[in-house]
């Protein structure tokens, strides 16, 4: 039985010991003695790393967030702060005698270089992705060898939760780029020792070259991002392309709107593919690794099923920044217990959870990890709309996107902020352009959207615009751009 196998069904008193012993471990050994810049946050809060020995201390610390990851003009590179940075000098002083009798073993046997490389394979960054649709600027994220390992190991825990076939062959259509996404199912892929195809998704090779790339592979699992793969999968049977072989859709980098997983399933089915899986995932850069939906018959939302040893997850009141009780909605905050490298602490994802988290067995698989909600939206599609000229709206824009993605007449869509009359000093407008279904009548479609929107974002678009679907993939960037552009503020800056 592996770590994994055991940890995954424990209790939930066990798992949070071990938690709290990790915890201790790395604050002390890892953290706090190599990290220059939580080193320094400690000491300017007063807070001392023996101070943290429960999950429950960690609100003794301030929280991080990615503003303060965010280059300045007095430190350009401020990244390089987060990055753990261990010395011979720091290394004695911070490590036990436990850790460092192996050391010292290793140099007197095989001598002083063959501990250096010990000593990097653990440290020394080695690989980089970066941020995307966070910040202003992207801000690198580096791995050593011992998190690129981690990378394999949640990769396997990945195929675990998701049921998936070790002999299943995957189509992997995530944009090459230097995000989490496609190295997860990368790594994924080379530690269960599943054939992997990549295809860089539709910017590289087109959807006609990904299709005929996933026909000959006969792939059994495809995996992207939810906007492309619906698009392939509609291409798919427009052109009368055989896809049977599809048992798995895993999807990625985005929400999925609920009604997306039966469209796929409907348009698989008319491929001549039956009884698919649909699962979500849920990661992001910092964390650097990504966690799953486990299967259920009904392609379910069961949460995304967490890794107690690698991480510790919290859920906040946004504003007053307290723990809220399990199950509460809140923004997600994240430790990691295991990182090297680049590393953040106590971090604020400002990704919003609708049911916070969830710690009684997953009544699907029985798992007793913890789990996230599966309704999940990031802090940048918060914007604030001037829709009067004396009070502003908080408006979800991934709400309206959900209302949208779950329309079953709604093919393509796009949400456009600008200003009335393109006056800068007028309030704000929302336009949603929409390509529909053949046959689909438009009126009833800007019905639907209307009282859509009114009933559950409590606004009503101000105008709804129909395209033909080629204008629509135009608009949208679907093949050209690196990330199909959903939500666009033409609003102008002032």
């Amino acid at each position: 039985m592996t770590a994994w196998q055991r940890l995954q069904r424990l209790p939930r008193a066990e798992q949070r010991a071990a938690q709290n012993a990790l915890l201790q471990r790395y604050v002390r050994e890892y953290l706090y003695p190599f990290s220059p810049y939580y080193r320094a946050l400690f000491d300017e809060h007063g807070v001392s790393p023996d101070q943290i020995k429960t999950v429950d201390d960690l609100q003794r610390l301030p929280f991080s967030s990615k503003q303060d990851l965010l280059p300045t003009d007095a430190d350009p590179q401020r990244f390089k702060q987060f990055i753990l940075q261990p010395d011979p000098a720091s290394l004695k002083k911070a490590w036990p005698l436990k850790k460092k009798l192996p050391l010292l073993w290793q140099k007197w046997t095989q001598g002083e270089a063959s501990v250096r490389r010990r000593v990097r394979d653990e440290f020394a960054p080695s690989f980089m992705t970066f941020t995307t649709g966070r910040s202003a600027e992207p801000v690198p994220f580096f791995y050593s060898p011992h998190d690129v390992q981690n990378l394999h190991d949640t990769g396997t825990r990945l195929v675990d939760v998701m049921g998936l076939d070790s002999d299943f062959k995957i189509a992997n259509v995530f944009p090459y780029a230097p995000h989490l996404a496609f190295w997860q199912v990368f790594f994924a892929g080379q530690a269960a020792g599943m054939m992997t195809l990549s295809t860089g998704g539709g910017k590289v090779m087109g959807s006609s070259g990904d299709l005929r790339a996933i026909t000959r592979l006969r792939a059994d699992t495809l995996i992207g991002v939810p906007g492309y793969v619906y698009h392939l999968l509609r291409r798919a049977v427009a052109d009368g392309i055989n896809l049977s072989s599809i048992k798995s859709v895993v999807l990625g980098a985005e929400r999925v709107p609920p009604g997306l997983k039966a469209k796929i399933v409907d348009l698989l089915a008319a491929t001549g593919a039956h009884d698919v899986s649909v699962f979500g995932t849920y990661g992001f850069t910092e964390a650097r690794m990504a966690f799953a939906e486990c299967p259920t018959p009904d392609n379910a939302y069961t949460g995304y099923h967490l890794y107690p040893d690698l991480a510790i997850f919290e859920v906040i009141n946004p504003e007053t920044g307290e723990v809220v009780p399990d199950g509460e909605d809140g923004e997600l905050v994240f430790t990691p217990l295991k990182a090297r490298a680049s590393t953040v602490f106590r971090y604020r994802t400002g990704d919003r959870v609708r049911g916070g988290l969830r710690y009684e067995p997953c009544p699907h698989c029985g798992r007793t990890v913890p789990r996230i909600s599966s309704d999940l939206t990031r802090e940048s599609s918060l914007k604030d709309l001037q829709l009067l000229k004396v009070k502003g709206t908080l408006v979800n824009l991934e709400d309206a996107a959900m209302l949208l993605g779950s329309m079953p007449e709604v093919e393509e869509w796009q949400i456009e902020l600008r200003k009335k009359d393109d006056d800068p000093h007028e309030v704000d407008e929302m336009v949603v352009h929409l390509s529909v279904k053949p046959g689909s009548s438009e009126q009833a479609t800007t019905n639907s959207v209307q009282e859509l929107f009114k009933s559950r974002l409590e606004i009503s678009p101000n105008q709804v615009q129909f395209l033909g679907l080629d204008s629509m993939l135009q608009k949208i960037g679907m093949e050209t751009e690196m990330k199909e552009k959903r939500f666009l503020d033409a609003r102008p800056k002032v």
